[in-house]
């Protein structure tokens, strides 16, 4: 092109980025390179961008209600993670072969991931007996939760990929064994949005003292959009972090502070169109607008009867802050929230199911923290017709070996773990799949973790392998079959 054409071509450019600006603001240095690239990368980026937008068949990012691929059994999910690994042959999975054989070698070969393991068989360390219609098992610690043995559907056949908590957490979360890649709850919004407009779609309830194993990375969105990251709420104090001011302002300086941002925002956003990061950033402040009022409305325990406190364990200090989290969560659901992650107490440790010394008085310890609420909020679930629509499940990251480690403990398994679920159109009563002799593989009906997030999407109306993120040119999913097949389980489903 001639020096005098390019010159007509960015006087041309420039007056159009001129027209489309307005007074409050002038023409910047990035505007004129950008209005006068004549160059074919900058086309290049141009298409790559909107074949970015057109395939990923999204032309924003927010928490307005979507549909789904078919009819959904259920509308909201409420996880209770286990954050160590349960023992799940002395909670569920009675063999007698570990009581026979206790002080003998394993017969087999076993995957440990410390150095002080023995290869000498530990026997089971509670009593488990069948309970309910089902007859479904349950160990002695769990009492309540085995009150309610015919609302559960329990997994024995769970098995992951990796024996390290970081990782096997991820796995359970995201899908991958690796940080940095949006959790199922982010999945879930992402796909369905919220029917809540004043709270996220996505809500996290951990111990006000402080945080479980890999932190806040368990309830990342990734790459995905913030809007779609989980929100962490308090049981104790505020409901939210950070939500109000320091200093407390008049109404009248808030309200018009507030409106001042979302004109500079609008404003804003007509010179961006298509700038998704920059409509989640709006979302999410807009969103904590109006956050300031409807979280404390909802989160109000007082407002609960003496029964209701009392059923949730909320009058004891063992399982008082557990409890007030498992009713927070039922409050939530009611008010439409889409995902609950509900985190234990930091006792006996961070990882409080962790069993490597002291099996018996830690998992003792921190059943009496939660087995009280977990069948609370299952039993308030149902009484309140909301447990055929929400999805209840308890798990940890992965089980534990049937040898000793040091005098008293059991190292971790990713080869078998047990899972419960509830609600949302699960079978009720039904135990599924079986381990060996020992515990220490799942043999019969395996269940992966990506099965378990195929089976609960499907609950929710959606399609695993519809489901996606146009990621740097990459169509990704939650069940990603570059990591491991994923199939819904119809065994597991009423």
């Amino acid at each position: 092109m001639s020096p005098n054409r390019r010159a007509g071509a960015c006087g041309w450019a420039l007056n159009e980025v001129s027209k489309t600006m307005n007074t409050y603001r002038t023409i910047t240095r990035r505007d004129a390179l950008t209005a006068c690239s004549m160059s074919l990368s900058g086309l290049a980026m141009h298409g790559l961008l909107h074949a970015e937008a057109v395939e990923g068949r999204r032309d924003s990012y927010n928490m307005k209600p979507r549909e789904t691929h078919f009819a959904p059994r259920a509308r909201a999910v409420i996880q209770l993670f286990q954050n160590g690994g349960p023992s799940q042959m002395d909670l569920f999975d009675p063999k007698p072969e570990l009581t026979k054989q206790a002080g003998k070698p394993h017969p087999g070969e076993v995957e440990t991931f410390q150095l002080g393991n023995k290869n000498i068989i530990f026997p089971t360390q509670f009593k488990i007996k069948p309970h309910g219609e089902s007859g479904m098992n349950f160990g002695s610690p769990l009492p309540h939760m085995a009150s309610i043995a015919d609302e559960w559907c329990m997994i024995r056949s769970m098995h992951t990929v990796n024996n390290n908590h970081p990782f096997a957490i991820s796995m359970f979360q995201s899908g991958k064994p690796f940080f940095g890649y949006p959790a199922m709850g982010s999945w879930i919004t992402y796909a369905l949005g919220s029917e809540n407009r004043d709270l996220p779609g996505y809500i996290v309830l951990r111990d006000p003292a402080g945080y479980n194993t890999s932190g806040k990375a368990v309830w990342s969105s990734g790459w995905m959009p913030a809007v779609y990251q989980g929100t962490e709420f308090n049981s104790q104090g505020n409901a939210v972090h950070h939500l109000h001011p320091t200093k407390k302002r008049p109404a009248e300086i808030q309200a018009r502070s507030l409106k001042l941002l979302a004109e500079l925002n609008r404003r804003h956003q007509e010179l961006h169109p298509r700038e998704f990061e920059l409509e989640a950033r709006i979302e999410n402040f807009e969103l904590a607008a109006r956050m300031q009022l409807a979280a404390k409305n909802v989160l109000d325990l007082s407002k609960e009867t003496k029964e209701t406190r009392k059923r949730y364990g909320l009058d004891d200090a063992t399982t008082a802050g557990y409890g007030a989290r498992c009713l927070m969560a039922r409050r939530l659901v009611e008010s439409g929230v889409r995902y609950i992650q509900v985190f234990p107490p930091l006792k006996p440790s961070f990882q409080p199911w962790d069993s490597h010394g002291s099996l018996k008085s830690g998992i003792e310890t921190i059943s009496k923290h939660v087995d009280q609420s977990t069948a609370a909020l299952i039993t308030d679930l149902k009484q309140r017709g909301l447990l055929d629509e929400v999805i209840v499940m308890w798990t940890g990251e992965f089980g534990r070996i049937p040898i000793t480690e040091g005098a008293d403990g059991r190292d971790h398994n990713r080869n078998a773990f047990t899972t419960l679920m509830a609600g949302g159109g699960f079978k009720r009563g039904y135990t599924h799949g079986a381990t060996d002799d020992f515990a220490y593989k799942a043999v019969e009906d395996r269940v992966s973790v990506p099965d378990l997030h195929a089976t609960i999407l499907h609950q929710m109306g959606i399609d695993h392998t519809e489901l996606s993120f146009l990621h740097k040119g990459r169509h990704e999913r939650l069940t990603d079959p570059e990591v491991t097949s994923a199939t819904v389980v119809d065994q597991l489903l009423a």
